[in-house]
């Protein structure tokens, strides 16, 4: 008998809509407290500073707005778990438009002020199966939300790296879905049963192919925490680093995930 098809996981609209707007608002709160000798840090990034870091968490999410002004597609066309696989051939126009955005609003807070109220406006009353135009390919607004917690959470990382003592606290659903999205995205690219990846309290996911098991400890297991695994997934650490550093703990044959990771560029 072959295995059950799984079944695409869901995310509550109401939740991520929430989870999107505190994540947000999160940054903002900190990002107003910098000094401009912080601002002016490197990040992991290259080439970015931290304004410039600060400037595109604006763009992330104005998306949101920008799409939802725009003429609506026929149909949706890149399904969620496609994503996190289609955004490496936009990373060049990223760079380019993030610093352009960064030295035309030397005031963040104010650029930070016009994004939050633009999307709080145009979210409050568009429906979640609203196609959007997004470059990566055409989406509903309800999928399309669930990517902006994954831009958040990784940029709010990245932040938190640059500065010492910044500590961006991370809304828990925005967090949760960003980890369970890039958890999925690995399983769809590594399909199988052999391999459990488990990121508590958030996710669990089956992966790799091999001998299925059906009870009790699975003989491949890999385990972690949920900012290590959005680090690992995005290519923030490498999974030799992450293992060595006691950050992961792989068992088994199988565990070896190194050249699975990253899934996004």
């Amino acid at each position: 008998m072959p295995p059950a098809k799984k079944r695409t996981r869901t995310y509550d609209p109401v939740k991520i809509r929430t989870a999107v707007l505190a994540q947000f608002g999160n940054v903002r709160q900190a990002i107003r407290t910098l000094t401009p000798e912080q601002l002016a840090l490197p990040t992991r990034l290259e080439g970015w500073t931290v304004r410039e870091l600060a400037a595109h968490v604006t763009m992330a999410v104005e998306t949101v707005s920008r799409n939802l002004d725009r003429e609506e597609p026929a149909k949706a066309e890149l399904a969620l778990l496609d994503w996190p696989f289609a955004t490496a051939a936009r990373a060049g126009d990223i760079a380019d438009g993030t610093r352009d955005l960064a030295a035309a609003n030397p005031d963040l807070d104010d650029l930070y002020a016009r994004t939050e109220d633009r999307l709080t406006r145009r979210l409050a009353d568009a429906s979640g199966d609203r196609v959007l135009a997004a470059r990566t390919g055409a989406m509903t607004l309800a999928d399309y939300l669930v990517t902006r917690t994954v831009e958040l959470v990784v940029h709010t990382d990245d932040l938190n790296a640059a500065v010492p003592g910044l500590d961006i606290p991370y809304d828990r659903q925005a967090l949760a879905a960003c980890t369970r999205l890039l958890a999925d995205a690995l399983a769809t690219k590594a399909p199988g049963g052999s391999t459990e990846v488990r990121i508590p309290p958030y996710a669990v996911v089956q992966c790799v192919e091999g001998p299925r098991h059906t009870r009790g400890t699975p003989p491949n297991v890999v385990e972690t925490d949920p900012l290590t695994w959005v680090r690992l997934a995005t290519g923030r650490v490498t999974w030799r680093d992450a293992v060595e550093g006691a950050e992961v703990r792989a068992s088994g044959e199988r565990a070896d995930l190194g050249g699975l990771l990253p899934l996004m560029g």
